[in-house]
């Protein structure tokens, strides 16, 4: 079951040192503004907890992960402080998975667009399916995936990045994200893929917490900068959703 709630459904279940954090939204798991606020301060409540060890992330249903930021949002867009804040929901989201004590599981079901590879990027490992395609067509309406492209490009590298920006209209199979580095293992089934990220989880829970905490460090050396860097790159994808040439492709999606 996928929850029918307007603006989402955010829920964390902690056992055995293993926090699950699943997302879910009507609208094949996209995100509004206010559940990715929540995602955010999620993650930062968690970092703190001493009672977690290891966090997975999932999303609801068995078909898409997650289809990126409300299409509705962005259409409505029309001034660019909106357009700033609207870009700077995803920007939070990978600044508090980054600056998060706990390394972070992605557990990838099904096809993600845009946003939503930005969130798999800024796991520390995932595990996905053959239905997790990735693509980013934020070309194909005028502006760009400039907030994620810092966590996308650390994972899958420069060319790879511009491979999947640049043909924005085409959906890359799982296995060229294993090949890129962005997922660690593909599996056929979702009960092999949940069987898994159970075995993984339970392993890492069981090791020195202070060393996972000191892996995710080197991990994300290097990024301290990101808190600045991502509400910059926001600010840029706020000013290009207002350019001509963006207005008129949103034009066919407004309601």
């Amino acid at each position: 079951m996928t929850t029918t709630r307007e603006n989402g459904s955010l829920y964390t279940h902690i056992e055995n040192k293993i926090a699950t954090v699943e997302f879910g939204h009507p609208a094949s798991n996209s995100f509004p503004s206010v559940l990715l606020e929540r995602l955010a301060n999620e993650f930062d409540k968690l970092s703190i907890n001493d009672e977690v060890s290891i966090i997975i992330l999932k999303s609801e249903g068995d078909r898409a992960f997650c289809a990126g930021a409300s299409f509705d949002e962005l259409v409505a867009i029309d001034n660019l402080i909106d357009g700033k804040a609207f870009f700077s929901g995803f920007a939070n989201v990978i600044n508090a998975m980054r600056r998060c004590s706990k390394l972070i599981i992605g557990r990838v079901q099904g096809k993600t667009v845009g946003g939503g590879v930005g969130l798999a990027a800024a796991c520390d490992y995932v595990l996905a399916t053959e239905q997790a395609a990735i693509k980013l067509s934020e070309f194909t309406i005028g502006i760009g995936p400039f907030v994620i492209a810092p966590a996308v490009e650390r994972k899958i590298s420069v060319s790879g990045l511009a491979e999947l920006t640049l043909d924005a209209t085409s959906w890359k199979n799982a296995y060229w994200a294993k090949e890129k580095g962005l997922y660690a293992r593909v599996f056929e089934t979702q009960n092999e893929l949940d069987k898994e990220v159970e075995i993984l989880s339970e392993k890492l829970a069981s090791y020195n917490p202070e060393a996972l905490a000191e892996m995710k460090r080197a991990l994300w050396k290097g990024t301290e900068h990101w808190e600045e860097l991502l509400i910059e790159r926001a600010e840029t994808s706020g000013k290009l959703v207002l350019s001509d040439f963006t207005k008129k492709a949103l034009e066919k999606f407004k309601k």
